[in-house]
């Protein structure tokens, strides 16, 4: 039988979710002021390089600090 996850770990899952969302939604509102300015493709190109600059840089903070609160709950080895 399988485990359900802690709600730690479901907040870390829906953390990781989050991500997603914030990578998808900049594209989706550079399409939008695409279309409305008619400036095809520049608005999009350059959110669709900021969805994913910000979504990687959330997930490097969001790892580095999940690494740090394991490593000092498990303490030195």
């Amino acid at each position: 039988m399988s485990q359900d996850p802690k709600p730690r770990e479901l907040s870390f899952y829906y953390s990781l979710a989050q991500i997603g969302f914030e990578m998808v939604v900049p594209i989706a509102l550079g399409v939008f002021l695409d279309d409305w300015l008619g400036l095809t493709p520049w608005i999009t190109s350059v959110m669709a390089v900021v969805g994913f600059a910000g979504g990687l840089l959330h997930m490097v903070l969001m790892l580095n600090q999940r690494d740090r609160e394991d490593s000092r709950t498990k303490g030195p080895p």
